[in-house]
């Protein structure tokens, strides 16, 4: 079954996330199908591209996140497929695989550049293009050698040279949330605050633990302002 190694990863009486099980709630026109950047800060910040397809998310990590530069190629590696509902997606994640926070960072449709999309991800080379509030225009995912393993092959995400690239860092442009505008990590953490975090945080050390204690604080000194002061942004440097 499609989901099957989604769902064995996951223990969903601890988990929020979507299990699947139910079709998802929001609303698509007809024939567009969506595609998702969700931001994770777990053990190492990455972002998760998701294209909609054959009823499922199609999903890579892609740790650098996407780029708008046609000159670079981000290493993206192909996980899991996901749940339709997990599109919409935003939230924290307490405990076990991927223990951390999800920031829907972008999302919109998608349109496949070739006549069959099932044959160019068996060919490696799926070119299509995207229609989203940050990410726009002629993309491509190329299958590479040396990295990752039959399970879990790697690809580079490439983006095509149009009216929609060019320089600009996309990611530290626009760092923020698109289902809830302006919101950061520490924003998505203090609606919800897990305890556990001030035992056992995801990361403990590095740059990514750090930015942890960060959220934490920001969230801690925003619960003691009240529940009208909103938690300072932490940014990764």
């Amino acid at each position: 079954m499609p989901l099957d190694e989604y769902r064995r990863k996951r223990d969903f009486t601890k988990t929020p996330e979507p299990s699947g099980d139910r079709p998802p709630a929001r609303r698509r026109r007809k024939g567009d199908p969506f595609f998702c950047v969700q931001k994770h800060l777990a053990s190492h910040l990455h972002y998760d591209l998701r294209l909609e397809h054959d009823g499922v998310l199609l999903s890579w990590a892609v740790p650098k996140g996407p780029s708008i530069d046609a000159r670079d190629r981000r290493l993206a590696m192909q996980t899991e497929d996901h749940p339709l509902d997990y599109g919409m997606f935003e939230g924290v994640i307490p405990e076990g695989y991927g223990a951390g926070i999800v920031m829907l960072w972008d999302y919109g449709t998608w349109t496949p550049e070739v006549a069959d999309v099932a044959a160019a991800l068996t060919k490696g080379d799926l070119k299509f293009r995207l229609d989203g509030y940050k990410l726009k225009g002629s993309w491509a995912l190329v299958r590479t050698r040396g990295y990752g393993g039959a399970s879990k092959p790697s690809w580079l995400l490439i983006k095509h040279r149009d009216e929609w690239s060019g320089p600009l860092d996309i990611t530290e442009f626009a760092p923020l949330s698109v289902k809830n505008p302006d919101a950061d990590f520490a924003d998505i953490v203090g609606a919800e605050a897990p305890e556990v975090w001030t035992r056992n945080p995801p990361a403990k050390t590095g740059e990514t633990g750090t930015l942890f204690q960060r959220i934490l604080a920001d969230v801690m000194k925003a619960k003691q302002a009240g529940p009208d002061t909103p938690a300072a942004p932490a940014k990764r440097r």
